[in-house]
């Protein structure tokens, strides 16, 4: 059921990136944009939307436009982590890292202008929200992509290689790098409802199911088959990454998540069954094998 709900988000948010790319003007950069985006990956962030909006009854249609728009800063951000000069990654959803299959300068354009096409998504006159709405996504998904958020994050994360980092620094790290843009998916549809006291509480749960997120990522590149996650893995302990596995251990990371899942369900539980997908997909982000 889950695996058809996951199709159901990427197929639509996929066909969605495909029609307006296709009406950009041609240059010679869409085609490594289009690489770099479509159509892999599993939509997590995405569908983490999609649920929260079931929650607060936002209209699917609106809810794509900006899972349109995370998928480019996430593509924008997976394209520049795989460079020789950051993560120096050959292979990414099962398929050649964008600056091997082009070339770097190529990789890095492409990561660029798809940060842009983001902010261009969310701007359209085809997304049917208002203007103040529309300026304070645009804001938010800035400020969770930037220097503050997943640029922000990379640096630190490179900058711990091979040193002792304290459990808060890691933390702080991995909710910043991978944390920001799930907040995002999770304040999203709050912005557009102009739900105001819901703003804090799912700020805070979007940052913990991103470190939910990462800590599962690092379970996986520790313990996972390489052909079957379509990535190199075993990576973070060869460069000397900073993570909560390198800190406490694999059981202790492991017994980490659960205690953070359980906390993010007891916030969940108030309200209903409107939270049960979102809930079916906090579990699959803790147990999946790639």
């Amino acid at each position: 059921m889950m695996e058809k709900k996951l199709y159901k988000v990427a197929r639509d948010t996929n066909s969605f990136l495909k029609k307006f790319l296709n009406k950009q003007k041609k240059t010679s950069l869409i085609s490594p944009m289009k690489y770099g985006l479509l159509p892999g990956g599993k939509k997590i962030r995405s569908k983490l939307l999609i649920d929260v909006g079931k929650i607060f009854l936002i209209e699917y249609k609106t809810l794509l436009h900006v899972s349109a728009a995370v998928e480019c800063i996430h593509a924008y951000s997976l394209i520049h982590d795989d460079l020789p000069c950051m993560d120096d990654d050959i292979f990414r959803r099962g398929k050649f890292t964008v600056h091997k299959k082009f070339s770097e300068s190529t990789a890095i354009l492409a990561g660029n202008s798809l940060l842009t096409i983001s902010f261009e998504i969310l701007s359209s006159n085809n997304f049917n929200v208002s203007s103040d709405v529309k300026n304070e996504l645009i804001s938010s998904i800035s400020w969770c992509a930037g220097h503050s958020g997943v640029a922000g994050g990379q640096h630190l994360d490179l900058e711990y290689e091979k040193q002792r980092v304290s459990m808060l620094k890691i933390i702080e790290m991995q909710r910043k790098k991978t944390g920001m843009l799930f907040e995002f998916c999770c304040i999203a549809p709050i912005i557009i409802k102009k739900d105001k006291k819901n703003f804090k509480q799912f700020s805070s749960i979007g940052s913990d199911i991103g470190l939910l997120f990462q800590i599962a990522d690092d379970l996986i590149d520790q313990c996972g088959n390489s052909k079957k996650v379509g990535k190199k893995t075993k990576k973070d302990q060869k460069k000397g990454k900073a993570t909560l596995i390198s800190l406490l251990g694999y059981k202790n990371a492991i017994n980490y998540s659960y205690k953070l899942k359980n906390n993010i369900f007891k916030r969940l539980n108030k309200f209903g069954k409107n939270a049960e997908d979102l809930k079916e997909t906090v579990n699959f982000i803790l147990t999946r094998s790639k």
